[in-house]
């Protein structure tokens, strides 16, 4: 799969955003996909005339879903390109499970629905922890620009780390959701070599029984040497792309926002079956990922996505 550099598969996710790129696709963060909430109702108990069998959010449920988005071709870029919008979402032998651009994150806390009867709930906050995974093939490939591309290629990083929040149930109503998670990744292949924390604060609420909106806030913070490998004019790379020598240091790299819907195509979110979701978000690089003549002289600080898909829950 290739997707740039930051929104996870939101449809991963609640686990969002930074900028998204060919090369890493969407934001982790949202989940994408009715799996999130639509538990979270399951949780709650069915609407009315929804019998409580037909609720698909058991010990183990999945969600399975493919589409297409739209992408700046690298972080920075001005250039937009097709990627593949894979999803999975779920949660087997109790442990949950929820994209992240191109990796996934788990969730060892993961808890199933209450039980009791129809209407059952708790108000109390619910914690996640986990291991969280991620590809990043930032300026790996599909480099529209030629003058970045004269620069050379990077090589593909996997990051590997820690993913941890809170949720807070029934916030402004009886069925909706605030989410606060971090996520922490170190490279473990060479790549860029450094550490990437990503804070991210969600929203999820239900329109009706058949059609969810999440929405989600984030941020992302790198260290000098990831800042350095993707960000950084080497005396090499000045030489073979014409663009001035440039050094850069960590600190915040972005600021987005994302936005996801799910429709039922019956009409009720709980009971599984077919759904389509349609994503679109949007994030501003800031500090020398917005100063580096990757993006200020050959593309943009601000980057958009989208993208749209069909799953299946069962």
């Amino acid at each position: 799969m290739k997707t740039s550099y930051g929104l996870t598969f939101a449809l991963g996710a609640l686990s969002l955003t930074a900028p998204l790129n060919a090369q890493e696709g969407p934001p982790s963060e949202p989940q994408g996909g009715p799996p999130p909430g639509a538990q979270d109702s399951a949780r709650q108990g069915p609407p009315p005339g929804v019998a409580t069998g037909d609720i698909v959010f058991d010990d183990t449920w999945i969600t399975l879903g493919v589409g297409a988005g739209l992408v700046p071709s690298y972080s920075g870029s001005d250039d937009y390109v097709f990627f593949p919008l894979p999803l999975i979402v779920g949660r087997v032998g109790g442990v949950g499970i929820s994209p992240n651009g191109p990796g996934l994150n788990l969730d060892l806390l993961s808890q199933p629905p209450a039980s009791g009867p129809p209407g059952a709930r708790s108000s109390a906050p619910s914690i996640s922890l986990g291991p969280s995974f991620r590809f990043r093939n930032d300026r790996a490939d599909q480099i529209e620009d030629e003058v970045v591309l004269a620069a050379g290629e990077l090589d593909t990083a996997f990051e590997v780390g820690v993913n941890g929040g809170v949720t807070f149930p029934s916030v402004f109503d009886r069925a909706d959701r605030l989410s606060l998670s971090t996520s922490v990744r170190w490279d473990i292949l060479g790549a860029h070599d450094g550490m990437v924390i990503e804070p991210s604060v969600g929203y999820f609420k239900p329109i009706g029984s058949g059609t969810a909106l999440q929405l989600a806030v984030s941020g992302q913070f790198i260290d000098d040497s990831f800042a350095d490998y993707y960000y950084s004019v080497s005396p090499q790379q000045s030489a073979d792309s014409g663009l001035p020598e440039f050094t850069a240091d960590g600190g915040l790299n972005s600021l987005g926002l994302t936005a996801i819907g799910t429709f039922d195509l019956d009409g009720n979110l709980l009971n599984g079956g077919w759904n389509v979701y349609a994503i679109g978000g949007y994030s501003r690089l800031v500090g020398d990922a917005a100063d580096t003549p990757y993006t200020a002289i050959r593309g943009s600080a601000d980057q958009f996505f989208g993208g749209i898909g069909v799953g299946y829950t069962f």
